[in-house]
């Protein structure tokens, strides 16, 4: 038995539920803030046999998808700042971070 653990952004959270959902996997579904931008995340964990952990991560990468978003970087008053510092980049987010650990053992009371 595995533990997978899925951080994906909140835009793709509903479509990956109801995958889960139609496949049968049962998946605990938290809401997690991301430290880099502080937007909404969710976090899910899954533990699921062996057996069906490539199919869940296929599920995984179907539904998260990477998309470009513009933040605006924090202002420093620091004399030497570029002028530039405090125009909008574009950064990637969005896709999914999964990890599988390995289950020692499993109970359910």
């Amino acid at each position: 038995m595995k533990m997978i653990i899925a951080i994906v952004q909140d835009k793709d959270s509903n479509v990956l539920s109801n995958e889960f959902i139609e496949a049968n996997v049962r998946a605990t579904k938290l809401s997690t803030t991301g430290g880099f931008l502080r937007s909404g995340n969710t976090t899910f964990l899954v533990g699921i046999e062996d057996e069906r952990v490539e199919e869940v991560l296929a599920l995984i990468k179907k539904t998260s998808h990477s998309r470009g978003q513009f933040m605006t970087p924090q202002v420093n008053m620091n004399v030497s700042m570029d002028a530039s510092a405090s125009y909008p980049v574009e950064v990637h987010v969005g896709g999914a971070t999964v990890f599988v650990l390995p289950i020692e053992q499993f109970h359910q009371f």
